[in-house]
């Protein structure tokens, strides 16, 4: 399917989360000297103009990014995500929204190494003429989830990886979980990021029941759901899994989500972070995993 394009959601509250779990991520990652790669299964064009006929459309970003713009007073743990947006829009007027391949670029060294894949043509061309001529990064025109099997286990033994597909047929689901798992399997010592959508929050409960039922320990999952959930077309809100996630990465989010709500969401909206498989393969029982759950959750 290739009739999903970025463009006409880019700088949304989902791409907010999740651009900010990507770049807490990516500067806790260059803390060690040691290089890595980050890998990008669905990387879309890298750039999105807010004045396009597509962003203007349904002004997603309106409720996203711009309700953060001109903010002053957001705790320091948001500084390096809104310090590259700041780079990108230097005149103070938010015009462009960056997508993860356009972060990740300016946050890795030279010595860094970036991995993307992006199968629409149109984006694909938009994005071999934004980043191709870095020496850093290989663009491939392929199925995502395809392409990461064959990159694994990285030369440099240490990986972000980010997968966000647009989930537009029923079975991405089951896909993506089944895609990670054998991930996984190549390279356990990774750090995953496997967004998604709120729009029904059944196959929410299914898609954390299947990751905490295929035996990869140590999955944080952050949520921020600006809207109630509901039962009509549309999204609420969204969320990440992190497999192997920074030690400091639950404490930054139980921070950021309470301030995200107060200038993104609405009164009945919520968010949470939860431990939903412990740090260590569970030896033991369910009750003991089901007390560590409940008290890592924190909802609003």
């Amino acid at each position: 399917m290739l009739s999903y394009r970025h463009a006409f959601h880019a700088g949304n509250h989902a791409d907010v989360l999740k651009h900010l779990l990507l770049v807490l991520t990516l500067d806790y990652y260059r803390r060690k000297d040691k290089p890595f790669w980050y890998i990008d299964t669905h990387a879309g064009c890298g750039l999105y103009p807010l004045n396009s006929a597509e962003a203007q459309k349904n002004r997603e970003f309106a409720q996203g990014v711009q309700a953060l713009w001109n903010v002053s007073d957001y705790p320091d743990t948001l500084s390096p995500y809104l310090e590259l947006l700041q780079q990108l829009n230097p005149d103070r007027r938010l015009q462009q929204y960056p997508g993860s391949p356009w972060l990740a670029a300016k946050l890795l060294r030279p010595k860094d190494q970036l991995r993307l894949f992006e199968l629409h043509p149109a984006d694909f061309n938009a994005l071999e003429k934004l980043l191709g001529q870095d020496k850093r990064i290989r663009i491939s025109k392929q199925d995502g989830l395809q392409g990461l099997l064959k990159l694994l286990p990285p030369i440099a033994r240490r990986a972000v990886i980010l997968i966000d597909p647009s989930y537009e047929l029923k079975n991405d689901y089951n896909a993506t979980v089944t895609a990670l798992r054998q991930a996984y399997q190549r390279f356990a010592t990774g750090t995953y990021l496997l967004w998604y959508p709120v729009i029904m929050r059944q196959r929410v409960r299914q898609m954390t029941l299947d990751l905490q039922t295929i035996g990869i320990p140590d999955i944080l999952q952050i949520e921020f759901c600006p809207y109630p959930d509901s039962n009509g077309m549309g999204m609420t809100g969204s969320g990440v899994f992190i497999i192997n996630p920074s030690w400091l990465l639950a404490d930054q989010m139980r921070t950021i989500l309470p301030w995200l709500q107060a200038h993104m969401g609405h009164s009945s909206g919520h968010f949470t972070v939860m431990q939903i498989t412990p740090e260590q393969k569970p030896e033991a029982n369910h009750a003991i995993l089901a007390n560590e759950i409940r008290t890592r959750c924190l909802w609003y």
